[in-house]
């Protein structure tokens, strides 16, 4: 299937899923993120999530990293729509929030983090077998990782279609992907 295609078949199947259902699905994803080795990791990014669009809830995420991992530094993203490109933000709490013109939470902040990242909890709608990811198709996550040595992680509550059949050069790969029932690892 092709980027469109899948876009459209993955928002319908995520509208579908029930609430308690979300929750769940919510709670097996943690169980297998929580089983990553967090030892090398310094500087984490993750998506928050779009809870209109159902979407994994990340604040889990961040909360058991505060819990267990607390000298990780979390950013989270700001993204620009005329640009097209993202500022990180260093995570402060839900009080530092606030909903953008596009419904999108993100930091008040405009301290600007540009170090390193290790880790990158990348967005996506569909994954294929081969770490080819489809988001929303603005290029804001493709442009960000492009180029960079960051570990890069999807989070999905569907497995992995055989193959996203318009992957592009600027495409940039996953090197895992966390479902409720696995782990994917695309570059081992």
């Amino acid at each position: 299937m092709n980027k469109s295609e899948l876009r459209k078949q993955a928002m319908t199947e995520r509208r579908l899923i029930d609430p308690s259902a979300i929750k769940r699905l919510n709670e097996q994803l943690l169980q297998r993120f929580s089983k990553l080795d967090f030892s090398a990791i310094s500087v984490l990014h993750i998506f928050l999530p779009i809870a209109e669009k159902a979407e994994p809830d990340t604040f889990q995420c961040i909360n058991w990293l505060k819990n267990h991992h607390p000298h990780i530094k979390i950013l989270v993203p700001k993204a620009d729509f005329r640009t097209a490109l993202m500022t990180h933000h260093e995570w402060r709490g839900m009080d530092y929030l606030e909903k953008s013109t596009f419904n999108i939470l993100e930091p008040r902040s405009e301290e600007v983090y540009k170090g390193l990242i290790d880790l990158v909890v990348v967005p996506l709608l569909a994954f294929d077998k081969c770490g080819y990811r489809v988001g929303y198709g603005k290029g804001f996550y493709d442009r960000f990782l492009e180029g960079s040595d960051a570990l890069k992680v999807g989070l999905s509550f569907f497995e992995a279609v055989d193959e996203i059949s318009d992957v592009d050069a600027l495409d940039v790969r996953l090197d895992l992907c966390i479902t409720p029932d696995k782990i994917y690892y695309f570059n081992t």
